[in-house]
């Protein structure tokens, strides 16, 4: 996959010097450049079909519209990735700590009900293979 990438990214490089080229010539043009101008035009013209090709290879890769917003905005893309795996760890903290909630409060609910209901409760833990609480 990576060589797919590294075909894209010197194609992209190779169009990009080219059309910095096109812009010099044109900008100070000479009719005695017209044959340079053309030929710098055929290559633009080879260089966009080249990452169409590309383009065709890579068809099956979704990148998330966020990620354009932030190359929109200025910021380093790699941000988002950091943000998002931001975002998953502090998610994961707070179901972790709702799951550690629970289960103190599913061993207290127990063990109280177990006081409250002791014969009603030996049999729930011999259906469930509940441990006795604590």
């Amino acid at each position: 996959m990576a060589e797919k990438f590294d075909n894209l990214e010197e194609h992209l490089e190779k169009f990009i010097e080219n059309i910095r080229q096109l812009g010099i010539i044109v900008s100070d043009f000479q009719p005695s450049s017209q044959t340079v101008l053309n030929q710098k035009l055929n290559f633009m013209i080879s260089g966009l079909q080249d990452i169409e090709k590309c383009r065709q290879q890579l068809h099956e890769i979704n990148v998330p519209l966020e990620v354009f917003e932030y190359i929109d905005q200025g910021r380093n893309p790699q941000l988002y990735t950091k943000e998002c795996l931001e975002r998953a760890l502090a998610r994961n903290e707070q179901v972790k700590g709702k799951i550690d909630t629970m289960t103190k409060f599913k061993s207290l609910l127990i063990s109280e009900l177990s006081k409250v209901f002791p014969e009603e409760m030996s049999k729930y833990r011999a259906i469930h293979g509940e441990d006795t609480p604590s």
